[in-house]
């Protein structure tokens, strides 16, 4: 028997509730508002959430994922508030070759879902994205939070080392990663999953 996919695993999140889709910003991208661009670009983007309370806020926002399903729901969701956002279908390791300019990228659960070879690729794409002073806002699992189950678990150190060369670790702050409760795949701490917080600058 083939191992599932990650296309076919997320969409089998999508065909009910996934945990992660909690209808609202995760609450560290709303206390870093103020430091986040004009220009984002929202990479996972999943159902849109991050990227339309930005756009409320007055950004420029294009948000990516690679599945159709969560897009068709982050427009809807968009013309429903009543603002403007641009959403893509894409592959988060082809943002490279994005031909417009942004000032930020913001990744919320992407980034620890990566295995290694795939979170260098996805590296090299946020090197090939941004020009210097630009900043990536990433809030991924941290070895904090028990246990195996759910997303890969990222340290310090693999944070540090994947964005050793052309960038600048501003700060890695410990965070919380809020699900909804009680759906599947929900089963983590009390009040969010243990998290990090991660901002770095292009040089």
């Amino acid at each position: 028997m083939s191992a599932e996919t990650p296309a076919e695993r997320f969409s089998g999140y999508y065909a009910t509730q996934p945990p992660w889709d909690i209808g609202r910003p995760q609450e560290a991208f709303v206390a870093a508002c103020d430091l986040i661009g004009p220009r984002v670009l929202d990479a996972g983007c999943g159902t849109g959430d991050l990227a339309i309370w930005l756009a409320g806020r007055g950004h420029a926002v294009t948000g990516v994922d690679f599945l159709a399903g969560p897009i068709e729901i982050a427009r809807a969701k968009a013309q429903a508030a009543g603002v403007v956002a641009n959403f893509l279908e894409m592959d988060a390791l082809a943002i490279g070759e994005i031909p417009e300019t942004f000032d930020a990228v913001t990744d919320c659960g992407l980034f620890h879902t990566f295995d290694d070879a795939r979170r260098s690729a996805y590296v090299a794409a946020l090197t090939r994205l941004l020009e210097p002073g630009a900043r990536v806002f990433i809030l991924c699992f941290s070895p904090a939070e028990p246990g195996e189950h759910g997303p890969r678990r990222v340290s310090e150190a693999e944070l540090r080392a994947a964005f050793a060369v052309g960038w600048d670790v501003e700060a890695i702050e410990p965070a919380r990663f809020e699900v909804v409760p009680g759906v599947p795949g929900a089963e983590f701490t009390p009040g969010g999953a243990h998290a990090w917080f991660v901002r770095v600058r292009r040089t």
